[in-house]
């Protein structure tokens, strides 16, 4: 498997888990992110956080809303930067989302991530 591949697939390992010190031991110290989701519940951000301590918070306060919350991989394409990953996010009393998610990845760590989903 693909070394991005495997990083992807970390990262869902960890997610799933809900184990957000996994999750953060996958990123850079300065990554940066993106997330309609943040643009609605931290309007504040427009979307874009930096930096570990503010993907914890972020990650926390999902983890916290939302208990049940669970990704279920559909593909994961790789090059030797990134990984666009396809997966299914699924939570109780909400409908199932398809999203995609690019991770940009520089000396085995998470530089900078982007959601797309409608």
């Amino acid at each position: 498997m693909n070394a991005l591949k495997e990083i992807a697939r970390q990262w869902f390992e960890a997610f799933n888990k809900h184990d957000i010190e996994m999750l953060l031991n996958l990123y850079h110290n300065e990554a940066e992110h993106y997330s309609p989701k943040l643009k609605v519940h931290q309007p504040q951000t427009n979307g874009f956080i930096k930096g570990k301590t503010a993907l914890r918070n972020w990650w926390a306060d999902a983890f916290n809303r939302l208990p049940n919350l669970h990704y279920e991989v559909l593909n994961l394409t790789a090059d030797n930067k990134q990984v666009f990953m396809e997966y299914l996010r699924q939570t109780p009393g909400e409908t199932d989302l398809i999203v995609g998610e690019v991770l940009q990845i520089k000396d085995g760590k998470i530089i900078a991530s982007r959601v797309y989903h409608s």
